[in-house]
């Protein structure tokens, strides 16, 4: 089992959340908890263009509690105007996101 790590940096307005190893039930609260940590950060700092990158590309697994907690955040990010953006999508993750519809929902 390869640990979830979770590095954030900002620049320019933007938070960037990079996520190495396996996401699934067992850390998901972590990742959750610290985003949404990120999107009131957001929310307080006002900035226009203030936005959440989730950048995955070091991401070795991800399971439905894993995606449950993205569309959530992702939900969360839209009632609060602030832009999210999933990058580096690794293949295995991208099909799993195709296969389920989520392709469509999360960017």
């Amino acid at each position: 089992m390869d640990p979830l790590h979770l590095t954030t940096s900002r620049s320019n307005g933007t938070v960037t959340v990079s996520v190495s190893g396996e996401l699934d039930i067992a850390n998901t609260e972590l990742f959750r908890s610290h985003l949404l940590a990120l999107l009131q950060e957001a929310a307080r700092s006002r900035r226009p263009g203030t936005g959440l990158v989730i950048e995955m590309s070091r991401l070795s697994f991800i399971d439905a509690a894993g995606l449950g907690i993205l569309v959530s955040v992702q939900n969360q990010a839209m009632s609060q105007s602030t832009p999210l953006h999933i990058a580096g999508v690794p293949p295995a993750m991208r099909r799993l996101l195709r296969i389920t519809g989520l392709d469509q929902h999360l960017t």
